[in-house]
């Protein structure tokens, strides 16, 4: 059964998020607060968390989780009635793989979960990528550049998977919201440009002369493919 760690101080909130998941099939252990619940995390299959937490705003406790090398490619849904556009934007970027806004239906919370469930399910069934000593493993969800191994986030590594994988073809950022994050993700365009940017600082590319993400210009980005690997 899917397991969700759900970290909410309202209890009202709490509990109703928490019948609603329950209800629609899924298991799931509550908290006020994010540091007894910190143990959990690591059997757990999405994170569910409220922003404004009371001893730890929640944008923090994601960026905890988004340095840890345990924790790092949990799926976490923000909940919050912070609904401005830079609000959505920080969240975003800080690592939320989606951003509910209250007040909110249960139909639209359980689809949500459901969409970020569904997206983040295996969709290889294994082997490794090889292009010009980088090495991407789909099973261990891990890359190597010349045998170091880069210490990605989960969507760095779903972004850069997903280019290896069709090398020399070219995707609109458009393309890539809708293939990497999900077309059920409310982010814009800006937040794939920041995911390049990282990866190609993870990967030590030459921007004038990129290895590996080629901007490909007015159109979008594409993985540059190396012969004799």
């Amino acid at each position: 059964m899917t397991n969700i760690v759900l970290i909410e101080d309202e209890r009202t909130v709490r509990d109703v998020v928490q019948f609603h998941l329950e209800r629609a099939g899924l298991s799931v252990t509550s908290f006020s607060e994010p540091n007894p619940a910190w143990n959990s995390l690591a059997r757990a299959d999405l994170l569910i968390l409220d922003w404004m937490l009371p001893q730890e705003a929640g944008i923090s406790v994601l960026r905890r989780i988004r340095q840890s090398p345990e924790l790092k490619h949990l799926p976490v849904l923000m909940l919050t009635a912070r609904a401005s556009e830079v609000d959505r934007v920080e969240g975003l970027e800080s690592g939320a793989d989606d951003y509910l806004t209250k007040p909110f239906s249960a139909a639209e919370l359980v689809a949500r979960v459901r969409a970020i469930l569904r997206r983040l399910s295996p969709q290889q069934t294994g082997g490794k990528l090889l292009n010009a000593g980088l090495t991407i493993d789909l099973d261990a969800a891990e890359v190597t550049l010349e045998g170091q191994r880069l210490e990605l986030t989960r969507r760095e590594f779903d972004l850069l998977a997903f280019l290896a994988q069709n090398p020399g073809r070219v995707y609109s950022r458009s393309d890539l919201l809708d293939k990497v994050w999900g077309p059920d993700f409310l982010g814009g365009e800006r937040t794939v440009d920041q995911h390049i940017t990282q990866l190609r600082s993870h990967l030590k590319e030459d921007l004038h002369e990129p290895r590996f993400i080629e901007t490909v210009r007015g159109k979008g980005y594409r993985m540059r493919q190396h012969n004799g690997n």
